[in-house]
């Protein structure tokens, strides 16, 4: 049979992979396969709170301040053109995404847009919609997209592994690989079958890996599928060791780590400890407006101290009307849980949040493998260093988004699709009587990643974690190899590959750096580490 053929397929449907499809989608002759895992309105981008980071005011802010913020937010690990690139062209993005449609607040005049300010920025830069940014712009995208019908929307459908050309090819400019991706095997989760689908490129935009740790504000989603998937192609990952918690997420058991967002410390919002006494004055001189890493670090450190379970966020300064009109997802959310934020404190937890690392790319979103793109929160451009600045994260994906489809729609002309395509063999494999060794894994790695490669780290325990990874490994090998295989298998499949990166990096950088905290070694070490961890796959 053969093969489905498409020009491009691009695997995820948050604001990376949707912004990518509309910009080339429109050359109408262009065939695009958009792949979500679940219904295509989910992910990562639809619950993101925050907003936008870009110098709109530049009467009062610059783009040089926002390089310098996003640069001091990185603790020396940002690559300056990746910065200046993605900054530079913030106001752009912008533009864009008002002319699909995404309707951000106003002032009170109705005129000028509501700029907010978030940890780490010097200036209100922040366009937000309310406390909703991600689902605005989701929603707003989707739109566009249904009206393209040179787009093909594969929902409830999961990339297993990438599928490569088996002809050597002339060395890659962004590496030394001599690979081709010319498509991937494709698990259609209703029915439980595999088949093959052929693209010129792949774009992989597939977000973070956040669901590793036991306690995460993202979606179920967030299962590192396609740093997994590049890693085993071949693929070079960079600075899996920086995670970044979020500081604040709703402390409830029935809240599933709800997100509350970090522009209510940027409006005034006070960090206490369950008697009410404030205590980010202790850690920082600008206390709540800190970046993250200090912030989720202070949190943790009280915690662990006072042996509370949670700390509070007070924003009951603020007129119940401005509570209301600005965050009006967080306070009924809270309503739900029996918290009046107008009146009452906020249980808060510091929660997995973003994946600061990820596969190697230049600035269109190449990766070491020829036609094979990555970008938005799966990509690493150097744009984070070791610490994420709040609301550089949508600003990369539609940024990167746009090069990516620049450069692969100059490319497209020079490329055929192949008709057909190594089939998936499950003959020598038989369906699974119990799923205990799928649940008991995938629960046993969250919850050790969490103790041991958490906030805050040791070598001893980046050892115990580095021996169970690897048994764990080697258990979901030999299930993979024996059993046909379904959604959780190769979600925990991922889960343990980026698990290993993550231990393998935090056990290479010897120091201490913005997301990366160990008490072995408490300082900074520009002498030895002021540089990125790579790490390069086995041939």
């Amino acid at each position: 049979m053969n093969t489905e053929c498409f020009d491009i397929i691009i695997v995820g449907a948050g604001a990376a992979g949707l912004s990518v499809a509309l910009d080339l989608a429109k050359e109408k002759s262009t065939r695009i396969a958009l792949i979500s895992k679940g219904p295509i309105h989910e992910g990562s981008t639809f619950y993101a709170q925050g907003g936008i980071a870009a110098v709109l005011d530049e009467a009062n802010d610059s783009i040089e301040s926002h390089i310098q913020d996003t640069i001091n937010a990185g603790a020396g690990l940002c690559h300056h053109d990746s910065v200046r690139f993605a900054i530079e062209n913030g106001k752009d993005a912008i533009e864009w995404a008002i002319d699909q449609g995404v309707e951000f607040s106003l002032e009170e005049n109705g005129k000028d847009y509501h700029l907010t300010r978030e940890g780490g920025h010097s200036f209100r830069r922040v366009i937000h919609a309310a406390d909703a940014t991600g689902k605005a712009i989701s929603q707003s995208l989707l739109q566009k997209i249904k009206q393209h019908t040179n787009i093909k929307i594969f929902e409830h459908h999961l990339a297993v592994d990438l599928i490569l050309s088996q002809q050597s090819l002339p060395t890659n400019t962004f590496s030394s690989a001599a690979k081709q991706c010319i498509g991937l095997y494709l698990l259609d989760k209703n029915n439980n079958q595999v088949t093959e689908i052929s693209a010129k490129f792949t774009i992989l935009a597939t977000g973070g890996a956040s669901k590793v740790y036991l306690y995460t504000s993202n979606p179920d989603s967030s299962t590192g599928d396609g740093i997994a998937m590049a890693w085993r192609a071949g693929c070079r990952v960079a600075n899996m060791e920086f995670n970044q918690f979020h500081p604040t997420c709703l402390y409830h058991p029935k809240a599933k780590s709800f997100l509350v967002t970090e522009a209510l410390r940027g409006e005034g919002a006070k960090l206490r400890l369950p008697d009410g006494t404030p205590f980010m004055y202790k850690f920082d001189e600008r206390e709540e407006l800190a970046p993250r890493d200090i912030v989720a670090q202070a949190i943790d450190y009280e915690m662990k101290r006072t042996g509370s379970d949670y700390v509070y966020l007070d924003i009951t300064h603020k007129s119940p009307e401005f509570i209301k009109d600005h965050f009006p997802t967080i306070y009924k959310q809270c309503l739900k849980f029996g918290i009046d934020i107008t009146k009452e404190f906020i249980p808060v937890v510091p929660a997995a949040h973003y994946t600061c690392g990820g596969i190697m790319t230049d600035l269109d979103g190449q990766t070491d493998i020829h036609n094979l793109y990555a970008i938005g929160e799966t990509a690493f451009t150097g744009l984070h260093g070791a610490n994420r600045m709040a609301s550089n994260s949508l600003l990369e994906c539609l940024v990167f988004g746009k090069a990516a489809a620049k450069k692969i729609s100059r490319d497209l002309p020079d490329y055929e699709c192949e008709p057909i395509l190594p089939p998936w063999d499950d003959s020598r494999v038989t369906g699974s009587e119990e799923c205990v060794m799928v649940t008991h894994n995938w629960d046993e790695l969250r919850r050790f990643m969490w103790s041991y490669v958490g906030i805050v780290r040791k070598n001893k325990r980046l050892l115990l974690a580095r021996h169970r990874v690897n048994l764990l490994k080697q258990e979901i090998d030999d299930y993979y190899r024996q059993y046909l295989i379904n959604t959780d298998l190769i979600e925990l499949r991922n889960l343990v590959t980026v698990a290993e990166l993550i231990i393998n990096s935090a056990m290479q950088r010897k120091e201490s750096r913005g997301l990366h905290y160990t008490l072995d070694y408490p300082y900074k070490d520009d002498k030895q580490f002021l540089k990125d961890t790579i790490l390069i796959p086995h041939p």
